[in-house]
């Protein structure tokens, strides 16, 4: 018996042709899911979709977009315990890289027809969900600059190139941060606060490899002194980020905590999920658990299968010649 599936696809998200892509993807999921599929448009987002999804009883939820499609979609899945499905169609697509899904149509599919899903934590910052983190000051104005043509043009490398070009450029403000029970002042010119963060998003590594179920919250504030210290610490948190190892590094800090909040003088603005939404002050607050993803398989787990169906005599082994 098929199981109900929602797909809600951004027709506009990334570069691909949209209706060639909706083809591929009923054409691999539709033997295993009843399809319902529904499109973003400019008057109805992934969070109204969802919510009607919800409301109708799907078993699955299915997103083909970038993080902005996905990240709303997840808002709407918290504590549901509904499966969310993750088909990669943006530009940067950070929530995929971080889990390790695959960003082509057919691998994408086939984590979803695989059915193995990881429960994950995610957030909530000033009230509105957050899958990804939220990023104050110098993150902030490095995803504005990265505009649409620059990301169409060069993909997630306009995040680099916009990121030097602001390193140029970069001020310093001074940040209170409550976390938990610890309260720190500091001028910074960038303060990042990742539920989940892939190594492209390099201000949100200063510390130890991010745990998804840990039900805490990864601070990493930057503080350099001038130009040079600037671009020091972005080179010690990329390696940081790509080598998934941490170290005692100069004018780089970082915290764990289950609750935040930054403030900012003067107000600074705040990229959430990839998207500049809103100024400083910002609370961040964790939920610990708070959403299902299908994951891809890991190798133990596809021997542990592949032993299974054998046991049930699905799978023979051919005599060799």
């Amino acid at each position: 018996m098929k199981r109900s599936a929602c797909l809600i696809f951004n027709p506009v998200a990334g570069k691909r042709n949209p209706d060639q892509d909706l083809c591929k993807i009923q054409a691999l999921l539709e033997p295993e899911f009843n399809l319902d599929i529904w499109l973003t448009t400019k008057e109805v987002d992934a969070a109204q979709l969802t919510r009607k999804a919800i409301a109708q009883k799907a078993s699955t939820i299915i997103v083909s977009g970038g993080d902005g499609t996905v990240s709303e979609a997840a808002g709407e899945l918290i504590k549901t315990n509904i499966p969310l499905g993750v088909i990669p169609g943006g530009t940067a697509n950070a929530l995929a890289l971080a889990l390790e899904i695959p960003n082509t149509i057919e691998e994408a599919c086939q984590t979803i027809l695989e059915g193995e899903t990881r429960t994950i934590d995610i957030s909530r910052c000033n009230k509105k969900p957050m899958v990804l983190l939220a990023g104050v000051g110098f993150e902030a104005e490095v995803v504005e600059k990265a505009n649409r043509d620059i990301k169409n043009q060069f993909g997630s490398l306009a995040y680099f190139l916009a990121g030097f070009q602001q390193l140029s450029e970069f001020e310093t403000f001074e940040a209170k941060i409550e976390a938990d029970e610890e309260i720190i002042t500091v001028t910074a010119a960038a303060v990042t606060v990742a539920n989940i963060a892939p190594p492209t998003s390099f201000l949100a590594h200063g510390g130890a490899e991010m745990v998804f179920d840990d039900g805490l919250l990864d601070l990493t504030i930057v503080a350099p002194q001038d130009q040079l210290s600037a671009i020091a610490a972005s080179y010690q948190l990329i390696q940081s980020a790509f080598q998934r190892k941490s170290g005692e590094y100069e004018d780089i800090g970082y915290l764990q905590a289950r609750r935040i909040k930054v403030t900012a003088h003067p107000p600074q603005k705040v990229v959430l999920d990839g998207e500049v939404t809103d100024t400083t002050p910002i609370e961040v607050e964790c939920i610990p658990g708070g959403l299902t993803v299908f994951v891809p398989m890991s190798e133990k787990e596809k021997v542990l299968k592949k032993l299974e169906k054998f046991t049930e005599g699905e799978l023979t082994v051919k005599p060799k010649r």
